[in-house]
C-alpha cells in the first residue's frame, strides 16, 4: 500500500469514475492501493454541492415541499415565469420565512455524493458530487496558500503580540526575548524581525534601538497573516453564496497606489449605487484596513454597517489577508462577509477597477500621497460620486446611494453632494499647495 503519497490527478478521476458506477470505498482503495480512509477523507474533503433540480423538477429542499400551497411570496415576481404555487420556483426556498432544510438520508453515510445514484433525477433535493477536475484545482489551492504567507493562524499572532510587543517596547532585543520566553512564543529571532516589518505586530523598527541605524531593502516583502485565508472564501465561494442570496448588497474592496512604498488609499465601492469611498493609509498593510473597518463599524453603528457591508469582494493583495478580524467584530459577533478574486483576474471586480479611472483623473499613477489630507480625498470623492452615470438612468452615484440606503447613511459617512454645474474632475479642486 502506497502510504503517504498524495492522490495525483488520474487518482482522482478513477475515484470519479469508479463512485459513478457505484463502487465502496474497500474497491476504489484496491484500485489505488490507498487505505479506504483515504479515499473518504479526499472525497469528503472535496464535495461539490450543487442546488439543481429533476427531471422536469426544480430544486426545492424544504421539508414542506410536498403539501405548501403557499403563493405570492415575493413580489413582484422574481422567476422567469408566474407560477401559481411558489414550490415551483427554484427560488422559494430563499424567500419563505418557513423553509426548513431537507438533507437526503443517503448522503450521510457511504459515499457521501449522488455520484451513483439511480433517483437523482427524481430528486429535488440539494446534491453533492465529487468531480475529479474540481477537486484536483481545490488540492492544488491548499498546496499553494500552504506554502506561502507566515506560517500562523490569527490567534497565534494575537498571542505573540501580547507577549513581544511590551518587551520591545521596553527596548528588549528579539534575541533576548527568543531566549528568556523560548517556551511561550515558540517563534524564530527572524520570524520576530519578519512580523515586525511586516507591521503585523503592532511594536515598530523604531523601537529597536539598533534596527532603525541600518537601510531597508528595497524589495519590501508582503505577508499573509493567515497562510489559508483564501479557503472557503474563493471566488467561486462568493458566486455560491450570490447564488443563495441574490439581492445582497455587494462591497467591492481594493488599494490605490502612489508612489512606491508611500502612502496608499483603502477604496470600498458600494456595487449597486456604484458610490465609492476613499481612505489614506500610511502603509499598505492588513492592520491599516482593520482599523478603517472598525471605525466605519462604530461610526455606523452595528446594523447599519451589516446592512451596507453584507458581503465584500476583495483582491489578493496582503492587506486583505486577515479576513477574520473584518468579518467579526471585538464580541466575535459575524458582521460581513469577505471573499477574495482569482488570482490575476482583476476584471472580476470591474465597477471598482473602472472607477478608480476617475481617481487617477485627480492623482496620476505614481504621484505621492503624501502630500494630500484625508479631506482632499473626501473633497475628490464627492466630486466624483456627484458624477452622473448612465447606467444610473444618469443619475449620480451619491443619489442612488442615498436612495437605496437613506441619507442618514451618507451623512455618517461624510458624503456630500457637489452641484451638477460644479462637478470638477481634476486635481484643480485642492489647495495650491497641493498642486505645487
Amino acid at each position: 500500500m502506497a502510504n503517504n503519497k498524495h492522490l495525483t490527478t488520474d487518482n482522482r478521476y478513477t475515484i470519479q469514475a469508479m463512485l459513478n458506477d457505484k463502487a465502496s470505498f474497500k474497491a476504489i482503495a484496491d484500485a489505488l492501493d490507498k487505505d479506504p480512509s483515504t479515499i473518504s477523507k479526499e472525497i469528503r474533503s472535496h464535495l461539490v454541492f450543487r442546488k439543481i433540480g429533476g427531471m422536469h423538477l426544480h430544486f426545492n429542499a424544504c421539508v414542506h415541499r410536498s403539501n405548501c400551497t403557499k403563493s405570492h411570496l415575493c413580489s413582484p415576481c422574481h422567476a422567469a415565469r408566474a407560477y401559481k404555487l411558489c414550490k415551483r420556483c427554484n427560488m422559494c426556498n430563499a424567500f419563505c420565512k418557513d423553509f426548513q432544510k431537507e438533507i437526503c438520508s443517503k448522503l450521510l453515510k457511504p459515499p457521501y455524493v449522488c455520484n451513483g445514484c439511480g433517483n437523482r433525477n427524481l430528486c429535488s433535493l440539494e446534491k453533492r458530487f465529487y468531480y475529479a477536475a474540481d477537486a484536483q484545482k481545490e488540492y492544488e489551492l491548499v498546496l499553494s496558500e500552504s506554502r506561502s504567507g507566515i506560517s500562523l493562524s490569527e490567534t497565534e499572532v494575537a498571542h505573540l503580540e501580547e507577549i513581544i510587543s511590551p518587551l520591545i517596547r521596553k527596548k528588549q532585543s528579539p534575541h533576548h526575548i527568543c531566549v528568556t520566553n523560548k517556551d511561550s512564543i515558540m517563534v524564530s529571532e527572524r520570524t520576530i524581525y519578519r512580523l515586525i516589518d511586516s507591521r503585523i505586530l503592532s511594536a515598530m523598527n523604531m523601537d529597536l534601538p539598533r534596527k532603525v541605524r541600518f537601510s531597508a531593502r528595497k524589495n519590501k516583502v508582503h505577508f499573509k497573516i493567515d497562510k489559508a485565508c483564501r479557503i472557503g472564501r474563493t471566488f467561486d465561494c462568493f458566486n455560491t453564496y450570490l447564488s443563495e442570496h441574490p439581492d445582497v448588497p455587494i462591497v467591492q474592496l481594493d488599494s490605490v497606489e502612489g508612489k512606491k512604498g508611500g502612502k496608499v488609499l483603502l477604496t470600498i465601492h458600494f456595487l449597486k449605487a456604484e458610490l465609492m469611498l476613499a481612505f489614506l493609509r500610511e502603509h499598505n498593510d492588513s492592520q491599516s484596513v482593520i482599523d478603517i473597518f472598525e471605525r466605519l463599524y462604530l461610526e455606523l453603528r452595528p446594523d447599519r454597517f451589516m446592512a451596507l457591508f453584507k458581503v465584500c469582494l476583495a483582491d489578493n493583495g496582503s492587506e486583505f489577508s486577515n479576513p477574520r478580524a473584518i468579518e467579526y467584530d471585538r464580541q466575535d459577533n459575524l458582521r460581513t462577509h469577505i471573499f477574495y478574486c482569482d488570482p490575476s483576474a482583476p476584471y472580476q471586480k470591474g465597477s471598482a477597477e473602472r472607477n478608480h479611472e476617475f481617481i487617477r483623473m485627480f492623482i496620476p499613477k505614481g504621484t505621492d500621497l503624501a502630500r494630500y489630507t484625508q479631506d482632499d480625498i473626501n473633497l475628490m470623492m464627492d466630486h466624483i460620486n456627484s458624477y452622473t452615470r448612465e447606467s444610473l438612468g444618469d443619475k449620480s452615484p451619491y443619489e442612488a446611494f442615498s436612495f437605496l440606503y437613506g441619507q442618514k447613511s451618507l451623512d455618517l459617512l461624510e458624503c456630500h453632494l457637489i452641484p451638477p454645474q460644479e462637478v470638477t474632475l481634476n486635481a484643480s479642486i485642492f489647495h495650491k499647495e497641493v498642486l505645487s
